[in-house]
C-alpha cells in the first residue's frame, strides 16, 4: 500500500515538473500560436456580436522591431528585468503590504515580464492564489530555460495592447495604421504605457501621454 502512495507521488511530482519544463523549453523554438487571454477576447466579443473571430495578431521577431519598443516595455513594466531571476522582491513585498492594509481581500500587482509571460501564455486571468502559485512555478521553470531575449520578445508580442488586438505589430497597425518597424519612439511609449488596461485608455487618454513622457525620460540600456 505505502509503495503504491509513493508511486504515484513520484507520478505526480514527474507532472508537475516535467509538463511545464517542456512547456517552457517549446517556447524557444515555437512562437504562441495563441494564448488564453486571446480566446477569452474571442468569445468575449462572439457573445456580444453573434460573430466568432480571433483577435489581431501577428508576431514580430525580436531583430525586427524598434529599439524604443523594447525599452518602452522594460521602463513601463520592470526596469529590473535583465538583472532579477523572475520575481521582484521589493515589488512584491510592496503589493504584500498594500494586499494587508489599503486593498484588503484583493490581490494586487508586483509582476515581471516574466511572471506576465508565464501567467499570459500558460495560465489565465483571473486572480487567485492557486493562479498566483502556478505562475510562480511557472516562472521558475521560464527563467532556467528561456533567455530573456526571448522572454521579452514573447511578451511584447502578446500583451493586449487595444481591443481585440495583441502584440505591437498589431497594436501599431490598430493606433499608427503602420507596422512596428516603422514606429518613433514616442509612438512606441505610448502603446506600452497602455498597459494595464489597453482596452479602456487611448494613446491621446491624458495619463498614457504622461506616462509615455515618463517612460521615454530614462529609458534603460538593453544589453546588446
Amino acid at each position: 500500500m505505502l509503495s503504491r502512495w509513493w508511486a504515484r507521488l513520484l507520478v505526480f511530482a514527474g507532472l508537475a515538473c516535467g509538463v511545464p519544463a517542456c512547456q517552457c523549453a517549446l517556447l524557444n523554438v515555437i512562437d504562441p500560436p495563441f494564448t488564453e487571454t486571446m480566446l477569452a477576447r474571442a468569445v468575449e466579443t462572439a457573445w456580444a456580436t453573434g460573430e466568432w473571430h480571433m483577435p489581431a495578431y501577428e508576431f514580430m521577431a525580436l531583430g525586427e522591431m524598434p529599439r524604443s519598443v523594447l525599452t518602452s516595455a522594460i521602463a513601463s513594466e520592470d526596469r529590473k528585468f535583465f538583472t532579477h531571476n523572475g520575481f521582484d522582491m521589493p515589488a512584491i513585498r510592496r503589493a504584500w503590504r498594500a494586499y494587508n492594509g489599503h486593498e484588503s481581500g484583493k490581490l494586487i500587482g508586483g509582476s515581471t515580464i516574466s511572471q506576465q509571460v508565464a501567467r499570459n501564455v500558460f495560465l489565465w486571468q483571473h486572480r487567485s492564489w492557486v493562479r498566483k502559485g502556478l505562475e510562480a512555478w511557472y516562472t521558475i521553470w521560464l527563467e532556467m530555460l528561456v533567455p530573456k531575449r526571448r522572454i521579452l520578445e514573447i511578451y511584447v508580442n502578446i500583451a493586449e495592447m487595444g481591443p481585440m488586438t495583441f502584440g505591437v505589430q498589431a497594436g501599431a497597425e490598430y493606433w499608427y495604421h503602420k507596422p512596428a518597424d516603422k514606429l518613433k519612439p514616442m509612438e512606441s511609449a505610448h502603446l506600452l504605457a497602455l498597459l494595464p488596461s489597453p482596452r479602456k485608455w487611448t494613446p491621446r487618454t491624458p495619463y498614457v501621454e504622461s506616462r509615455a513622457r515618463w517612460i521615454l525620460a530614462a529609458p534603460p540600456r538593453l544589453p546588446w
